[in-house]
């Protein structure tokens, strides 16, 4: 691997970027891409993501934002809100003075590290005094034969959406994943899950969090979305080090790599669609959930809607 490529890989390893797991020549599919004509994200494009408000707002930990969104929560399709204030994701945990205070103030129990062993030592986490630490390591593989690989746009969003595949095809992936939702569902009190940038693990996993509670397709997707806003500084000033280092050019290659687009969390619920039929299915089976796990992370997740007044003649 050239000496360029490495720099590329290095920037985009402390950038908050993720790309590991797929390993090296593999990570780039032949499959045409899905949707046809998917628009590469502009920095700060939401799509039909929800406005942010609310939820504090941390400079240095830029990707740190409520599962169960913003106000009453997220609706679900029952006409319940998911219960803010029990499961926050963010980006790799590394808050300065002021953010790690309102860290501390969130009385969190436990902090779920999903980076590989590699990505932890390159950024450790800094943690708020009182929840317990427990590394999940999911993925694994040659960062940099992965970056060498990407010649195009085109092959960088097939290595998005092939990543969000392998949530469903991997085993040992599916492993850490059902690791991770037992130990949110047996440890009580706020919990927080985090990758590196907070977007692709970290995506799915909220992502599963939100179809349990009974959140629509549609507001799922505008979650996952919202990386785009606000990480979209961040990203900015990754792409400028790739332009800075390597040129316009190859930058534009890694652009994909740095955001999250709707096709990249459609790929991976496409395979699960194929392999599972269902959310569910995929829970029970793929992950061997059980029953008992789903229903108390349901129940962690919903608030019922508050009783309504009763009219005086009934």
């Amino acid at each position: 691997m050239s000496r360029s490529a490495k720099s590329t890989a290095a920037v985009l390893i402390t950038g908050g970027v993720l790309f590991t797991g797929l390993g090296g020549p593999a990570a780039v599919s032949a499959q045409p891409l899905s949707p046809p004509g998917i628009s590469i994200p502009d920095f700060g494009s939401l799509g039909n993501a929800r406005p942010v408000v609310e939820t504090p707002r941390l400079a240095s930990v830029d990707n740190f934002r409520d599962v169960g969104g913003t106000g009453q929560g997220y609706a679900t399709a029952e006409g319940d809100h998911v219960t803010r204030g029990v499961f926050y994701r963010s980006s790799a945990l590394v808050p300065n003075d002021q953010d790690l205070a309102v860290l501390t103030g969130l009385g969190l129990t436990a902090v779920y590290d999903v980076r590989t062993v590699e990505e932890v030592a390159a950024k450790p986490d800094r943690l708020p005094a009182g929840p317990r630490y427990l590394g999940i390591p999911l993925l694994s593989g040659d960062l940099g034969a992965a970056v060498a690989q990407l010649k195009s746009p085109a092959d960088a969003v097939a290595f998005m959406q092939n990543m969000n595949r392998s949530f469903v095809d991997d085993a040992a992936t599916r492993a850490g994943f059902a690791q991770l939702l037992t130990e949110m569902a047996r440890t009580a009190g706020p919990q927080l899950f985090h990758c590196t940038a907070g977007k692709d693990r970290t995506g799915w996993a909220s992502a599963l969090l939100l179809s349990i509670a009974g959140v629509p397709e549609g507001t799922i997707f505008d979650d996952y979305l919202l990386t785009n806003e606000y990480t979209a500084a961040s990203m900015k000033v990754t792409y400028d080090q790739i332009v800075a280092s390597r040129g316009e050019a190859v930058a534009q290659i890694y652009k994909p790599l740095l955001g999250v687009d709707r096709s990249y969390l459609e790929a991976g619920l496409g395979r699960l669609a194929e392999k599972y039929g269902t959310v569910d299915r995929y829970l029970t089976e793929g992950l061997g959930l059980s029953r008992g796990t789903i229903e108390t992370l349901r129940h962690k997740l919903i608030t019922a809607p508050a009783p309504q007044p009763r009219n005086g003649n009934n």
